[in-house]
């Protein structure tokens, strides 16, 4: 597991190496124009925001990765779809976005939950998975790595970036929802900073995408709620506003000429 902090990429895209041909990575609240208390980049249309401002973001980011961003509405399962085309589909439900399409980069948009992004380079296969606590327990992740090998990707070959998400340290929880994440995901379970019981979604993710025989993870290792260039929804809980903007990881396949990931 390759632990990397901090902004590795441009004023929109935090690029992260998932092999030759594939575009990857994580956005921030940079290059948006959302006001207060969204303030930056915010891609998440159900938080308060501006309609048309979301809209103009959403635009920065689909520029920036060239393609059409395909997005899902989110409900902390484990249902994916695979993608074949740019489609606005407001009643797709999923957590996990698979695609083997150079015409659209698949995405999904988190504030504290993992963002996953995973590619088989050579089979040309790409997913983007949302791995809060409830996804992880539920098993998207094996879903996403399953439906990936259905497209004809290879587990052994499947590199994984695990974007920024809340922390083990800031992510305090009941003893008892601990343990029933514990149950599923031993690894999962750690204390926080003020040692109370706490959840660790890194350290699950990392955990279940080995098991799924998934052998290069690189983890990004920045915490949501202490960093204020990112989104995070307890953060914004906790001091008072409770209104708050979404991130995303976003993946796509290069064509043959494209060099957008350099």
């Amino acid at each position: 597991m390759t632990v990397r902090h901090g902004p590795q990429g441009d004023d929109v895209l935090d690029v992260v190496p998932l092999g030759p041909g594939v575009l990857a990575g994580f956005t921030s609240r940079r290059g948006g124009g959302s006001a207060a208390p969204w303030e930056g980049l915010n891609l998440g249309s159900a938080v308060g925001d501006d309609p048309d401002v979301v809209a103009a973001n959403r635009t920065v980011l689909q520029r920036r990765v060239g393609v059409p961003v395909v997005l899902a509405t989110q409900v902390h399962g484990n249902d994916v779809v695979v993608v074949h085309e740019d489609s606005s589909d407001p009643g797709r439900r999923a957590d996990g976005l698979v695609t083997t399409s150079a015409r659209v980069a698949v995405a999904v948009y988190v504030a504290d939950c993992a963002p996953v992004l995973l590619a088989d380079p050579v089979a040309r296969v790409v997913a983007a998975a949302h791995a809060g606590r409830a996804g992880l327990v539920a098993g998207v992740l094996q879903a996403t790595v399953d439906a990936m090998v259905r497209e004809g990707a290879d587990p052994g070959r499947v590199v994984a970036a695990v974007g920024p998400c809340i922390a083990g340290r800031s992510y305090e929880v009941p003893a008892t929802l601990r343990d029933d994440v514990a149950a599923v995901v031993p690894e999962a379970a750690t204390r926080s900073a003020a040692g109370t019981p706490a959840v660790d979604l890194a350290a699950g993710v990392a955990a279940v995408l080995r098991r799924c025989g998934v052998r290069e993870v690189h983890v990004d290792g920045r915490d949501t709620y202490a960093d204020p260039a990112l989104y995070s929804h307890r953060r914004a809980v906790h001091t008072g506003g409770g209104a708050t903007g979404r991130f995303a990881g976003v993946v796509r396949l290069l064509d043959g000429g494209d060099r957008r990931g350099g």
